[in-house]
């Protein structure tokens, strides 16, 4: 791997580069990495041509995770990322496959180096995702949180090198976490039944919708017998039994899984779980409004830590000047 840019020389350029995100960018297919620093990712785009030596006839790139091949091309959820997360550039009309799958950083993991032994135990590796960074509690599955939540107090607290009474608050708030998504579960499903019974004595009301429902029972008919029942769905059974069986499955899932289900193409989504387009799409929208309220949480986060280094990075009477000056 070509070894990364410069380190922090201190003053004006190390502030400079503290603003800025590291990266790891390859061609497909390719084990050679390159390493880059970039504010943007429209900089990391314009790096990537340049480091990697891309033609200009192969371009526009494109920019995907080099761990599931997640095309990202929002700045907002760049910014999102963590340090050393590695991309793969595909030239134009280049397609990424499992095939080139190496390993790479997840985006909603924070190891960049360390992978992760199939043999180790689950809450261990969710563990380390805790110590390096408390607000992946937000982007966690609920099965995530019930692992943690069971695991025995003394030795969560000897992975985390913390003391009882703080995992002990640590696992206290999983729980409330957990338990809020079952509050909101269990609101979804009352607003639900809600609208299911407006449904009801409307047609009671005025036989005028049972045309329309048959019309529309035409349509998604007619749509699955055209669909191509040679297209394999990329998600992977646990994801799909836990939309068919779960209640507000976007509760239950992890923001990854989130964003695979969200990317699916609707109609072979729609195949697999035997539902109708119209029902299908409004599972694919709850799940990208759960993945970016749960961004937004986390940026959050990030904003008040920011603003927390810098309170203490500077003496108190020099903060206080600073805040009265604002």
């Amino acid at each position: 791997m070509a070894a990364a840019g410069p380190r922090d020389g201190g003053g004006e350029g190390g502030a400079a580069l503290a603003s800025r995100k590291q990266c790891l960018i390859r061609r497909n297919h390719e084990r050679e990495q390159h390493g880059v620093a970039v504010s943007c990712l429209r900089e990391l785009r314009s790096k990537a041509c340049d480091v990697l030596a891309l033609d200009k006839t192969w371009e526009p790139i494109t920019l995907v995770l080099a761990e599931d091949g997640t095309i990202v091309d929002d700045e907002d959820y760049f910014l999102c990322l963590p340090a050393n997360t590695k991309f793969v550039a595909l030239a134009r009309n280049e397609k990424w496959s499992s095939r080139s799958l190496d390993g790479g950083t997840a985006w909603l993991s924070r190891e960049s180096t360390d992978e992760v032994d199939a043999s180790e135990e689950k809450w261990k590796h969710l563990a380390r995702q805790l110590k390096d960074d408390l607000s992946s509690i937000i982007l966690m599955s609920e099965e995530d949180l019930q692992v943690l939540i069971d695991v025995p107090c003394i030795e969560l607290a000897e992975e985390l090198s913390q003391s009882q009474p703080q995992v002990q608050v640590l696992q206290d708030t999983l729980q409330q976490v957990l338990d809020r998504r079952e509050e909101e579960r269990q609101s979804k499903q009352l607003l639900e039944l809600y609208l299911e019974a407006l449904k009801k004595e409307g047609s009671i009301i005025s036989k005028a919708a049972e045309p329309e429902a048959a019309l529309r029972g035409d349509v998604v008919d007619a749509g699955a017998s055209d669909t191509d029942t040679s297209t394999k769905i990329t998600l992977s059974d646990r994801i799909l039994t836990a939309l068919k069986e779960k209640p507000a499955p976007e509760l239950s899932l992890d923001s990854q899984d989130l964003e695979l289900v969200f990317k699916e193409d609707t109609e072979v989504l729609a195949l697999a779980l035997s539902w109708d387009k119209q029902k299908t799409e409004a599972l694919q929208q709850a799940c990208d409004q759960e993945l970016s309220r749960r961004l937004q949480q986390v940026q959050a986060l990030q904003s008040l830590r920011s603003m927390s280094k810098v309170k203490k990075s500077l003496p108190w009477g020099d903060w206080l000047s600073s805040k009265r000056r604002k």
